[in-house]
């Protein structure tokens, strides 16, 4: 008998997360982590620890070549310290490039274990901590996943157009740190990720599946990093928009907090430079995480998602949803003080 698949499953622990949050996506999308700590701490029942003593993972720096491998390590040896501390053995990162970050580490030091005791080394005579290496480490994509059907069971909208009952044609985008470097760590590996189409599915939608969809979104650090570079990298975005258009999706769902925002905000530069959109109606594709997705299934107002901050419009995906949602409370933050609205753009500020 055939087993390939289970090559391509992952164990994810069902409680008791220790959580660490991204450096860069509380930028792009302001409401998402705080909506993944809601969803499974207060939704879902579960124990969830977020600790405020936990830093980067220093990935940028790394991938950028400007942090040195073996202090990396003694950064990833502080942070499994910490939840070593807090007593919790299953670790969460919110970022895909912390992820890969996390599973490169453990690679390493499983293959060469003298580098785990230089990493160990270096934080105690740095830090005086010590550290357990995880029980299980998991992306939070992997988590939504592995509870996806309990929140279809909580649903207050699933991925379906609200007039016509058909479901919402979805494309979703993995990042390459989940899913390319570390094939084995991913659901699905590289060839057949599952993480986002599971709950796509699960909620009702229909996955797209279109000739670009493995292509990177072309973030590549020293792409966007480096100003000269950037061309390279809105070229990747404008090539994988431009090999979806055709099969009309209602929205994008990524994991990684650069895809998402690269995909959203190159909309906003193509339609600036070109004047092309590739929505329908003239409009861009709404950009989602995969934590405002599942905070719309389970009802949350959209704004308190932070869906005000994406470059392209996000109301006619919510209108489609049947999902309910204030105009006039869109740019107040949340003391009620306006914070500001963009000009209107073919792709951004939506009016009536």
């Amino acid at each position: 008998m055939k087993t390939t698949w289970k090559d391509y499953q992952k164990d994810i622990a069902d409680d008791r997360y220790y959580y660490a949050r991204s450096c860069i996506r509380q930028n792009f999308f302001p409401g998402s982590e705080a909506a993944f700590l809601n969803i499974i701490g207060n939704d879902l029942g579960r124990d969830i620890r977020e600790d405020a003593q936990h830093t980067s993972c220093t990935g940028i720096g790394y991938h950028g070549d400007i942090v040195p491998l073996e202090t990396i390590m003694t950064v990833v040896a502080r942070q499994f310290s910490l939840m070593t501390e807090a007593g919790y053995e299953n670790f969460i990162p919110s970022c895909i490039t912390s992820f890969g970050i996390y599973s490169e580490t453990l690679e390493m030091w499983h293959d060469f274990p003298e580098m785990e005791e230089q990493a160990r080394e270096y934080l105690y005579k740095a830090t005086g901590r010590e550290f357990k290496k995880p029980k299980s480490l998991a992306h939070t994509s992997d988590v939504i996943f592995h509870h996806r059907e309990e929140i279809a069971a909580k649903a207050k909208h699933l991925l379906v157009n609200a007039e016509t009952g058909k479901p919402l044609n979805v494309v979703e985008h993995i990042g390459c740190h989940y899913a390319k470097i570390f094939p084995k760590a991913g659901i699905g590996g590289s060839e057949f990720p599952y993480v986002l189409a599971g709950m796509i599915e699960s909620w009702g939608g229909n996955v797209v599946d279109y000739p670009e969809r493995r292509h990177c979104c072309g973030f590549g650090f020293r792409n966007y990093l480096v100003q000269a570079n950037r061309g390279y990298s809105v070229a990747n975005s404008k090539k994988k928009l431009e090999s979806m258009a055709p099969y009309k999706p209602d929205f994008i769902v990524a994991n990684c907090p650069g895809c998402a925002m690269f995909l959203d905000k190159w909309q906003y530069t193509v339609s600036e430079m070109k004047g092309t959109t590739y929505g329908q109606n003239g409009q861009g594709i709404p950009v989602l995480t995969y934590e405002e997705m599942a905070g719309l299934v389970l009802g949350y107002d959209p704004w308190d998602l932070g869906m005000q901050m994406h470059q392209v419009a996000v109301e006619p995906l919510l209108e489609k949803m049947g999902v309910p949602y204030d105009p006039s409370t869109k740019y107040l933050g949340k003391n009620g003080k306006f914070i500001g609205q963009p000009e209107p753009t073919a792709i951004g500020c939506y009016q009536k």
